[in-house]
């Protein structure tokens, strides 16, 4: 789990994000992000029902996003609103697959 602070959940700032952002977008997840006038950078983390209709699926993808995140929060860029959007593609990937897939989309944005 996240910590408090550094959890994008506010709905305005999402649809700000999703409006405003720029995007990043690997063969299994990509990206939307924006600087933002924090000290912190906040990450979200959405997997839709098209990428499975089973919610077990989905929720594992989130977990094991968040934790690779949450592992790396001390080398990532401070001050970005992050939302990671997964595809397809990542059902089936195993957590090493799933880690270099993330943090090359991060790397690809200037955040890692």
């Amino acid at each position: 789990m996240l910590p408090r602070a550094h959890r994008l959940h506010l709905d305005k700032d999402i649809k700000t994000l999703f409006a405003k952002g720029k995007g990043v977008f690997d063969v299994c997840c990509g990206l939307k992000f924006r600087k933002n006038a924090l000290e912190t950078s906040r990450f979200a983390v959405v997997v839709c029902t098209k990428v499975s209709k089973r919610a077990v699926i989905r929720n594992r993808l989130r977990r094991q996003i968040r934790e690779i995140i949450r592992l790396r929060l001390a080398t990532l860029k401070p001050g970005f609103d992050v939302m990671m959007l997964v595809r397809k593609e990542a059902i089936g990937k195993t957590y090493g697959e799933l880690e270099k897939h993330v943090l090359a989309s991060l790397r690809k944005a200037g955040i890692l």
